[in-house]
């Protein structure tokens, strides 16, 4: 075997115009300062650091997650999708109103209904004041996507600007902690249990609509799992019973259904996700998730027993 003259001096495998006396640890090839990443044991080359991260076990939390749930990511993705829904709804009022259906450019940033809402905000079912049922866009109607759309509507920017800080706040951890699918799920799961119980409880010809249901699950979601944890919950308890405590004084106002339907499914969900032995999580997991969706559903179906049929009191 013929070896190089022993004047020759190396170069980068990458970039051959750099000349370097580094060599990457796991192929010894030359690498230039570009191309170093620092190792346990010197630098290793972009190749080799690429092969190591597919052939490496990726890092989980305590409760099955990946550790890009740090990120936030999906928090995010949710604060953004709330904001264009809120703009859409502006929208639609500015257009409503130039085409003389009602809803002012600003009353959806003032707090007013606008088309958006009278399509997605959640009305259990429409009656008369002697209590005969009239058919119309409602839940018990067959609209069932209102249980879904109202937990993305918001009457007015503060009803946005603080459930959208609530979720900042207590969806980050929750999201580090989970993982962003299981986060996810806990999340739509909450809205759709508010959702679920303001058709069960709510009064009828009352729309509503807001993000607070999942927030309120986050609420509950959040102390289990810092008590799985064993970690503190003083800085959060007094901060939910404050919530609750607002959210009944004026309940005239605020959908109590909704926070307290969220409230609960909140804590039954993470407490089948941090409980679930280890050796089954994931299956677990699974079956938390479709468990409760089937009872919501199963929820629904008792509620539309409930209601009174169209033209009868």
């Amino acid at each position: 075997m013929t070896q190089p003259p022993a004047n020759v001096v190396p170069v980068c495998y990458r970039h051959p115009s750099r000349e370097t006396y580094v060599r990457c640890t796991r192929c010894d090839r030359p690498i230039c300062p570009d191309c170093m990443n620092e190792a346990s044991v010197g630098f290793q080359c972009p190749d080799c650091v690429r092969e190591g991260s597919r052939t490496q076990r990726q890092a989980r939390t305590a409760f099955g997650g990946t550790q890009a749930g740090s990120a936030g990511t999906v928090t995010i993705t949710l604060i953004v999708i709330n904001v264009m829904v809120f703009i859409i709804g502006i929208i639609s009022a500015g257009r409503g109103a130039a085409d003389g259906l009602g809803g002012g450019g600003l009353g959806g940033l003032l707090g007013g209904s606008t088309p958006l809402h009278d399509w997605g905000a959640e009305v259990p079912y429409f009656a008369t004041r002697s209590g005969v049922r009239v058919a119309g866009d409602s839940v018990a109607d067959g609209n069932f996507y209102q249980i879904f759309t109202a937990m993305w509507l918001h009457y007015g920017l503060l009803h946005l600007a603080m459930n959208m800080w609530a979720l900042w706040v207590l969806g980050r951890p929750l999201e580090t902690a989970l993982g962003r699918a299981r986060f996810l799920a806990l999340y739509l799961l909450c809205g759709l249990g508010g959702g679920v119980l303001v058709f069960l409880l709510a009064a009828p010809n009352v729309a509503s609509a807001g993000a607070s249901g999942a927030v309120f699950g986050m609420f509950s979601a959040l102390i289990v799992i810092l008590r799985k944890l064993r970690l503190s919950i003083a800085s959060v308890v007094p901060v939910l019973i404050f919530n609750l405590v607002v959210t009944f004084s004026f309940s005239q106002y605020i959908s109590w259904q909704a926070h307290v339907g969220g409230l609960i499914v909140g804590a039954v969900v993470a407490a089948g996700f941090a409980y679930a032995p280890p050796k089954h999580r994931n299956a677990m997991h699974i079956a938390t998730v479709v468990g409760t969706l089937l009872l919501l559903g199963a929820l629904v179906g008792v509620g539309l027993t409930q209601v009174p049929a169209v033209g009868m009191s």
